[in-house]
């Protein structure tokens, strides 16, 4: 879930996408031909070229499909109580992976896109084949401040929330229209991607951590393709602010103040980032190793073997890299 502390956050650059089908909703998407077997590095160069185009290219556009005819209707109890908001109102349509619930078509065409878009590019960092996974997300977009506020009121959601994932549902907050300046969407959509093909037992700092770090590659890729310079953007954890990694990675429950909240993000982000950086490999076996019910200090034991034999070696180093404002990598 996103805070709408969180949704100031910084953008970073993506690395890694994929090329996008044509889907068969009615969104119009790219398709490409399979680059030549080459490097790593030129296949990811290439990857990231075609999905940026296809993003880039397609400002989207969205076929209505009456409710009774949607392929996935299967609605969650909080789905149902999303439906009731202005239930008249609400239309539908739908992606490859996606069914798109919406007041206002102008948000769901620029999100048919974007969303697609962010799913690949998560899923490739993650490096997970999302063809195994067929069911569809359900995505329901409010553009009123007042409709959203009585969702969350129904929900019960906490007062500074500006999106959420649920049970396989993401529920957001957008302005109409196509600009999506914060990066809830793919934060979000970082959640769906994270739970699908990693598992939801993983504790908070990984879960929050990772759809930060996931968001910020997403948004800087997707307005890089349309000639923005988006740069790294990374906030420092004021020294004050800064968990000791013994509690940040056994919290199980958000801190109460706000400030503390932005930081709870900003050092989840950053201990991700680093230990992606660090080692990607191992940071992919950490994640299948908590994925699977494993301890934080037994996983990183077992995946960055002698570099980090304990969680005061990680500290030592991850520290200074945490209360930096900028730390490239």
């Amino acid at each position: 879930m996103e805070s709408g502390l969180a949704r100031k956050k910084r953008v970073d650059a993506a690395d890694i996408a994929k090329r996008t089908p044509v889907a068969s909703s009615g969104i119009v998407q790219a398709a490409g031909t399979e680059p030549a077997p080459c490097a790593p590095m030129l296949r990811l160069l290439f990857a990231i070229f075609l999905a940026s185009t296809a993003a880039a290219e397609n400002p989207g556009s969205v076929t209505l499909v009456p409710l009774e005819k949607l392929s996935d209707r299967s609605f969650t109890a909080l789905a149902q109580r999303a439906l009731g908001v202005r239930a008249v109102d609400w239309r539908h349509a739908e992606t490859e992976h996606f069914v798109l619930h919406f007041f206002d078509a102008g948000t769901a065409a620029a999100v048919s896109v974007e969303v697609e878009f962010y799913y690949r590019v998560i899923a490739e960092e993650l490096g997970r084949d999302t063809a195994r996974w067929e069911r569809k997300c359900h995505v329901f977009l409010f553009h009123e401040e007042g409709d959203w506020r009585e969702f969350k009121a129904e929900a019960a959601l906490d007062r500074w929330s500006g999106g959420l994932h649920s049970g396989g549902t993401i529920f957001l907050l957008r302005n109409a229209g196509w600009k999506a300046r914060a990066q809830t969407l793919p934060h979000e959509v970082a959640h769906l991607v994270f739970e699908r093909f990693v598992g939801s037992g993983v504790p908070l700092w990984l879960n929050e951590g990772f759809a930060e770090y996931a968001a910020g590659r997403c948004m800087a890729a997707f307005y890089r393709a349309r000639g923005f310079n988006a740069r790294p953007r990374v906030a420092a954890v004021p020294e004050e602010r800064f968990v000791p990694l013994a509690a940040l990675t056994t919290a199980a429950a958000y801190p109460r103040d706000e400030e503390d909240v932005m930081a709870f993000y900003n050092e989840s982000e950053k201990l991700v980032r680093f230990l992606a950086a660090t080692d990607r490999r191992g940071f992919f076996a950490l994640l299948d190793a908590m994925g699977k019910g494993a301890r934080f200090e037994s996983a990183l034991a077992r995946s960055f073997g002698s570099r980090f034999p304990s969680l005061d070696v990680l500290e030592r180093e991850f520290k200074p890299y945490a209360t930096t404002a900028l730390r490239p990598n």
